[in-house]
């Protein structure tokens, strides 16, 4: 019998979701259990494509006026999602986070992904965003990022390099038909939509695990 493949997940998921890094923790969570080896390849989809590179509003002014709720109400919501974080061993600082346009950080991972950095940029790009106050859409702070992750990014973002392969992403979500974020799609046969717990996420590895063993 030969080597069985690694299975692959393509997560789609946006760098200043908040659902979305908790989702990564539960996944990689979930791979540990798994009997098996995971491909993860990071799918790129923007929440908000026409927001503005710096958006000068706090997370939590924005948040109000997107939903059509008080400043106290996003502030609850804020808590809520910063103790559901914590549980995952994740620090968010919505007070510090600086929201804006996350196409380029989508390009910069797409970037790392060339260099076989992709997770390691996920992680530090999310990290940055969601733990450090990082301003996601200003570009020579994406720029400082790459030079950590021993990447030369800033030729890449001050052209229009991976902006096709960030389009691309997206476009493969509108056929699939991913409407939110986080998203994974197993082997490209089953789907999970959301920050599912860890125990769903395994379950969803194992039956896509037993599918290809058959087929």
């Amino acid at each position: 019998m030969g080597a069985v493949a690694p299975l692959t997940v393509e997560i789609w998921s946006d760098v200043v979701c908040p659902w979305c890094y908790i989702g990564k923790r539960r996944f990689e969570a979930a791979a540990e259990q798994f009997d098996g080896e995971v491909e993860v390849v990071w799918r790129s989809f923007e929440l908000d494509p026409g927001a503005p590179a710096v958006r000068e509003h706090t997370a939590t002014e924005h948040l109000a006026a997107k939903y059509g709720m008080s400043v106290e109400q996003a502030e609850a919501s804020h808590a809520q999602m910063t103790e559901l974080a914590a549980q995952e061993g994740l620090e968010y600082h919505f007070e510090r986070a600086r929201g804006g346009n996350s196409f380029d950080a989508h390009r910069l991972i797409h970037l790392a992904a060339a260099h076989g950095k992709q997770g390691e940029a996920q992680e530090r790009v999310m990290r940055g965003y969601f733990t450090e106050g990082l301003p996601i859409g200003d570009r020579e702070a994406l720029i400082a990022l790459g030079d950590e992750l021993g990447l030369d990014a800033r030729a890449a973002l001050e052209s229009d390099e991976y902006a096709g392969a960030v389009r691309e992403d997206e476009m493969l979500a509108q056929r699939i038909g991913i409407q939110g974020v986080p998203f994974f799609v197993l082997n490209r046969r089953y789907g999970v939509s959301g920050a599912q717990p860890a125990d769903v996420l395994l379950q969803a590895l194992e039956k896509t695990a037993e599918s290809a063993e058959a087929a």
